[in-house]
């Protein structure tokens, strides 16, 4: 074997684990991601959602409930250092494919070349939030958020809440700025995901003619619009969810909390602008 036959052995695998990585395990987690963040608002139609009376506070348990169980999943240490490495891999090789590619959309305004540059914004933006998201909600990185409160999985309803809103009052302009990144951010996401379906079945040989490829498009369409409406729904919820009633269903869900000692300091961290 050549040497330029071993370079092209290794664009070939390299191009294909790129891909890969983009649907398992990152793409799967996307669609788990927001199924559960997107329950605060269809949980509103769990009827045995505990300690709610309202619409809205059976999407804030039903919610909470779905976070408990995943923080408590065994083995969750090892899925998340598989789906760190994963994002690590996908992003540095996207880069370099992204910083030597050439699209042609001046020159050739075709629908291809619009969806591959598109495919490259919609993934440099999804980085950048994507480290936001982690940074603020995972590592602490407090004043980065408005009132500089942290989120804990034990009050995940009433943290993200907050974060989005700036207050528990109110809507801060803030708030609206962080809601709007986060707005700009998942649907990034979901598109690069949704379009990277397309390309996936592309790259593997799965849809080799000009109607195939069609056909596979209206399904990564439908996926996206699916995704899309469970992103924006995460987002509206969470903006429009009362902190403060949502501290309250959460201690009430945590049985083993001291209710009396937890609701004095949350709701000094809640009001704190």
């Amino acid at each position: 074997m050549t040497t330029a036959d071993g370079a092209a052995s290794r664009h070939f695998l390299l191009r294909r684990l790129h891909s890969l990585t983009g649907l398992v395990p990152i793409g799967i987690f996307l669609i788990f991601h927001l199924t559960t963040n997107s329950s605060v608002l269809w949980g509103a139609a769990n009827a045995r959602a505990e300690h709610a009376q309202t619409l809205a506070e059976r999407g804030v348990a039903t919610f909470q409930h779905e976070v408990s169980w995943i923080n408590n999943l065994p083995g969750l240490l090892l899925v998340e250092i598989a789906l760190w490495l994963s994002i690590a891999f996908h992003a540095i090789l996207g880069v370099y494919y992204a910083r030597s590619g050439h699209p042609n959309v001046q020159r050739y305004p075709f629908q291809d070349n619009w969806r591959y540059t598109l495919q490259r914004i919609t993934g440099y933006v999804a980085l950048v939030f994507i480290f936001y998201h982690v940074a603020t909600l995972r590592w602490g990185w407090s004043f980065l958020v408005p009132g500089g409160v942290e989120w804990s999985h034990e009050f995940a309803a009433s943290t993200l809440a907050l974060a989005l809103r700036g207050s528990a009052e109110s809507i801060t302009l803030w708030g609206l700025l962080v809601s709007l990144f986060y707005f700009v951010g998942v649907s990034s996401a979901v598109y690069h995901f949704a379009n990277g379906l397309w390309t996936i079945a592309i790259t593997w040989g799965l849809t080799v003619s000009i109607p195939a490829q069609r056909r596979w498009g209206r399904v990564c369409t439908a996926v996206g619009a699916l995704l899309m409406l469970m992103a924006w729904a995460a987002v509206g919820g969470f903006l429009l969810t009362d902190p403060d009633r949502a501290r309250e269903i959460e201690l009430q869900m945590g049985g083993h909390v001291d209710q009396t000692a937890q609701l004095d300091a949350p709701s000094a961290e809640i009001s704190d602008e």
